[in-house]
């Protein structure tokens, strides 16, 4: 990195290496069978200069022609954006706890055993179904360095189970799953196991539901189906910036129900998701974004929060391209009202545990619409089956002015933290 950084003070007047390398090992299964079981290894090395005022960026994957990749990014200045910002120097980061070396001691006959232990299970509660499964472990290591002094590294680990099932019964399909993630090694499956069990339960029988204005419990992950990526856009600090956010001149307004908090906090321990900094080498922090129903912040890298006059709040994520603001972590605050309660207030219901093609209406604007994969209907505050054929279309910020009650069943699902939300009118269309 040293002498990436050396060369390309030689073309730009500032420059920043960032380098990222990774070994993963997914087992997977389909249709109850295994698939494969392999390892493979990946580098990346990303280079961003400013050069009489633009940035170039390039990118590669090998290390043994540095003054191709210093050249390249060279070149691209002379097209790229106006850097707007500066480098960040040398900076005390977070203690974040991220990596577990007894992620790389499981061996692979038990990542198998994994899997076949969670099919097997479900097959024996549901013996016609069709199990894919998913068993997953790596390591990365993570550098930032650049001509302002400032550098970071870390190492991180995670370990993953997934399981999902189609059960095909004449023009019938149900499709239930549930996964698990962490730093450490995931090493029991009984949760996982049980929330599918649940599922296949509660979608045992199939109910006919209404086309009307009903009252609708989301679960944790028909949450993060239907309404997490309009609020990741609608905080996206650059969205903000284009005047595209519905939030982005209401900072310090109170816009949704005060039931609601929400954060973005990438220094909780031992998640995927967390780390002691960014990926431009800021270091991480704890962001309020609904405070009791006031947005409180948006989320910015160093280019978007210099263009805003604010400060990064240390949400740099790369892909290949650029560094832009994304979310670490949204995490919603839990309730006291327990899912079991929720459903015994409501006459006529649903419960919406996914949704498929949410994010195809106006994200922008904060629409979803979906059809239900996996709902289940309520009566007389019971759950009494399965919907089929029913779509659910809405708001989330209309939604989220008017919360009956938030769940204390807070759990993460992939990169969110969240409880389930009862609304007391969603929008239900029904064939």
């Amino acid at each position: 990195m040293e002498q990436i950084l050396a060369l390309a003070k030689k073309v730009a007047e500032e420059a920043e290496v960032f380098t990222v390398t990774s070994e993963n090992t997914p087992i997977q299964f389909e249709t109850n069978r295994l698939k494969h079981a392999q390892t493979h290894q990946s580098t990346m090395v990303a280079l961003r200069v400013v050069r009489r005022g633009r940035m170039g960026y390039a990118t590669a994957t090998r290390l043994d022609d540095v003054e191709t990749l210093v050249n390249m990014a060279a070149e691209t200045a002379e097209f790229g954006m106006k850097a707007q910002f500066e480098f960040p120097s040398l900076s005390e980061h977070p203690k974040v706890e991220v990596f577990d070396s007894e992620v790389g001691n499981v061996p692979l006959d038990k990542m198998v055993g994994l899997g076949e232990e969670m099919i097997a299970a479900l097959r024996a509660h549901t013996p016609e179904l069709l199990c894919d499964a998913r068993i997953g472990r790596g390591t990365s290591s993570v550098s930032i360095m650049n001509t302002r002094g400032g550098q970071a590294s870390y190492q991180q680990t995670h370990f993953s189970l997934m399981v999902s099932g189609t059960l095909i019964r004449g023009t019938d399909m149900l499709f239930v799953g549930e996964s698990e993630s962490s730093c450490h090694p995931v090493l029991e499956t009984g949760a996982v196991i049980g929330m599918v069990k649940l599922q296949l339960e509660r979608a045992r029988e199939i109910a006919p539901i209404s086309t009307a204005s009903l009252p609708v419990i989301f679960t944790p992950s028909g949450v993060v189906s239907a309404l997490i990526e309009p609020l990741m856009t609608g905080f996206n600090g650059k969205t903000v910036l284009q005047g595209a956010s519905p939030l982005g001149k209401r900072l310090g307004e109170a816009a949704v129900d005060s039931k609601i908090s929400l954060w973005d906090d990438p220094t909780i321990a031992y998640r995927p998701t967390s780390r002691p900094c960014d990926e431009e080498g800021v270091p991480s922090q704890r962001t309020p974004l609904f405070e009791q129903g006031s947005i409180a912040n948006f989320l910015y890298d160093l280019q978007t929060a210099a263009q805003a006059g604010r400060r990064s709040t240390g949400n740099a994520g790369r892909g290949r391209g650029l560094p832009s603001p994304s979310p670490s972590a949204f995490i919603f605050a839990s309730g006291d009202v327990s899912f079991e309660q929720m459903v015994s207030e409501v006459k006529e219901g649903l419960v919406v545990e996914d949704l498929m093609g949410a994010g195809q209406g106006n994200v922008l604007g904060g629409d979803f619409s979906g059809n239900v994969l996996l709902g289940y209907k309520i009566e007389n505050g019971r759950i009494t089956g399965r919907v089929k054929n029913a779509m659910v279309s809405g708001n989330v910020y209309q939604l989220l002015k008017n919360v009956a009650a938030v769940g204390s069943d807070g759990r993460w699902v992939g990169g969110v933290h969240t409880p389930s939300l009862f609304f007391p009118a969603v929008s239900v269309a029904a064939k």
